[in-house]
C-alpha cells in the first residue's frame, strides 16, 4: 500500500507541475503514456514515446509509476486525499532550479545539458526537443529560459574569451512579462557570494565569470524566487 500511495503521489506531484508550464510543454500527456502502458499507440507514436523518456527523466519517472500501477490491484482512493496531497506538496514546495551544464570550446559554447529551453534564432526549442535534433554547439551567445512559479527567467551565456564569458539574466512577470524591478540578482561560488545586483534595469550582468560552478540566486525581501546552477567546464 506505501509503494501505491507513493506512485500515486509522484502522479499528483507530476500533473499538479504540469500545469504550470502547459504552454510550453512538450513531454506525453497522462493519456498518452497510459495508451503506451496498454500498448493501444501506433508503432510510431510507441517509438516517439520510447525515444522521449531516453531523454527525459521526469518523464521516465511517470512511466515507471504508470507502468507499476498497471501491473496492480486497482484499490479505492479516499474521498479528498489526492486535493489533501495537493495541499500538502503547495506548502512545502521549494523554488525549482534551473540546470545548466555548458562546455567552453575554442569557437563555441556547447550544452551538455539544461532543464530550461533553449533559444534557437527566433524558435524556442524545448531541452528534450534539442537532444532529439543533436543540436549542442552554438557560436552565438546561448539563451535559455525556464518558468518558476510566477516569473520567467531568461539566462544568456555569451563566450568572451579563451577561459571567461558573460553571463546576462532577465526575470520577468510570467503573466505581464514585465521586468521584476525589486528583485535581487546574486551570483555564488563555493557558497561565497561574489557580486549582487538589484534588477532595476533592463537587465543584470555578470562580467567576466570564470570557468566553474556557480549558482545565480534571484530573490525578494520576502522570498527566492528561483535558482540557477551554472557549470562551465572545457
Amino acid at each position: 500500500m506505501d509503494d501505491k500511495l507513493e506512485s500515486l503521489v509522484i502522479m499528483v506531484y507530476r500533473e499538479w507541475r504540469g500545469r504550470e508550464n502547459k504552454e510550453h510543454d512538450s513531454h506525453p500527456d497522462e493519456e498518452t503514456f497510459a495508451c503506451f502502458v496498454e500498448e493501444r499507440l501506433t508503432p510510431e507514436e510507441n517509438e516517439q514515446v520510447k525515444a522521449h523518456v531516453l531523454s527525459c527523466q521526469r518523464c521516465s519517472e511517470i512511466l515507471t509509476a504508470c507502468i507499476k500501477m498497471s501491473s496492480e490491484k486497482e484499490v479505492d482512493v479516499p474521498q479528498g486525499l489526492i486535493e489533501k496531497t495537493r495541499e500538502l506538496l503547495e506548502k512545502r514546495l521549494q523554488p525549482s532550479m534551473l540546470e545548466i551544464i555548458l562546455r567552453l570550446k575554442e569557437k563555441a559554447l556547447e550544452i551538455i545539458n539544461t532543464t530550461g529551453d533553449v533559444l534557437v534564432g527566433q524558435e524556442l526549442v524545448p531541452a528534450a526537443v534539442l537532444r532529439s535534433r543533436k543540436i549542442n554547439e552554438f557560436t552565438d551567445p546561448v539563451t535559455i529560459l525556464k518558468d518558476f512559479k510566477d516569473i520567467r527567467v531568461d539566462v544568456k551565456i555569451e563566450k568572451k574569451g579563451s577561459d571567461f564569458f558573460e553571463v546576462s539574466l532577465i526575470a520577468r512577470e510570467k503573466q505581464t512579462q514585465k521586468t521584476i524591478k525589486d528583485a535581487r540578482v546574486t551570483l555564488i561560488k563555493d557558497e561565497v557570494e561574489l557580486e549582487s545586483y538589484l534588477s532595476d534595469s533592463e537587465k543584470v550582468v555578470f562580467e567576466h565569470v570564470l570557468l566553474g560552478k556557480y549558482t545565480v540566486e534571484i530573490s525578494t525581501v520576502n522570498e527566492k524566487l528561483a535558482t540557477v546552477l551554472l557549470d562551465i567546464k572545457i
